[in-house]
């Protein structure tokens, strides 16, 4: 991981030791913003018109202006990787509802938004891909509209630290007896007859991009897919269990609550998926990933 040293903050690129955002700022008072986390391989970024899509409708909802169209959006981000001169990792953007001096919880009529961008230069498909994470169980108590992505993320850091307490690399977080997500990406189960399922969408979760995507590539694969929540039990008896997220991609659980996943290793139906994934984005899957290829 490399903190890229060029920021974007409030219409200009600036170094990151120049960049002040003020302490009125309501994303910093109230959690009051959107953020969306793009990858970046080969130079080429990763699904960005979803990741926009997906922002636009999380500014509507939570009532932020949209500062910038589609077009340059794209050019700030295009912008951003090329002064950090990143090929491969993460863009992160958030978008608060700004700063006018004073704390006051309605505001006012109008925001004038704080946009923030920064570059994270790190390897995509690397261990986690390849040998698969832990997961435990953890009580989902989250705000309900989890279909927007806002920086109100307190239960999934409470939730990454216990898990991180327990060994383990991240959390599905249960609701009503029901999966919601994981942690910070959507869930995934492979069931006894080879079939996905994966919850469908709702105010309940998140809708990923990297979700999104593995749904378009499944089509013609032959892999039968289930939109429908499942249980912790079910999970636990599953042949195989994985994660989508832009950061991770596509990752393997290879254990839950301590007990192994299968035979406790990254399964043929979630090896298929990574490959389809990282042909997509245009990678030589033999040189980088030739674990996926049996």
């Amino acid at each position: 991981m490399a903190i890229g040293q060029t920021v974007f903050l409030n219409g200009g690129y600036r170094p990151v030791a120049e960049a002040a955002i003020s302490p009125f700022d309501r994303g910093f008072l109230f959690a009051h913003a959107a953020y969306e986390v793009t990858a970046v391989y080969g130079g080429r970024f990763v699904d960005l018109e979803g990741h926009l899509a997906r922002l636009r409708r999380t500014l509507a909802g939570i009532d932020i202006p949209n500062p910038y169209t589609d077009e340059e959006w794209a050019d700030i981000h295009a912008g951003l990787i090329e002064h950090n001169g990143m090929e491969e990792g993460l863009v992160y953007l958030e978008v608060t509802a700004g700063a006018y001096g004073l704390r006051d919880f309605a505001g006012p009529e109008t925001f004038t938004p704080t946009v923030f961008f920064y570059a994270d230069s790190r390897p995509l498909i690397g261990e986690v891909a390849r040998d698969g994470i832990r997961a435990v169980f953890r009580e989902d108590s989250r705000w309900k509209r989890r279909d927007m992505k806002t920086v109100q993320l307190v239960s999934q850091a409470l939730a990454y630290r216990a898990a991180k307490a327990e060994g383990a690399e991240t959390a599905f977080m249960v609701e009503d007896g029901m999966v919601t997500e994981a942690a910070s990406a959507n869930a995934w189960i492979v069931d006894s007859a080879g079939r996905l399922v994966t919850r469908e969408l709702s105010s309940s979760i998140l809708p990923g991009i990297t979700r999104a995507g593995v749904f378009s590539l499944l089509k013609g694969s032959g892999i039968d897919l289930v939109e429908r929540a499942f249980s912790p039990d079910e999970a636990r008896a599953a042949a195989e269990v994985f994660t989508t997220s832009a950061g991770a991609m596509i990752a393997p659980v290879v254990a839950l609550d301590g007990q192994p996943v299968g035979d406790g290793t990254p399964g043929r139906v979630t090896r298929r998926i990574q490959h389809l994934y990282y042909e997509a984005l245009g990678a030589d899957v033999a040189k980088v990933a030739p674990w996926c290829l049996g």
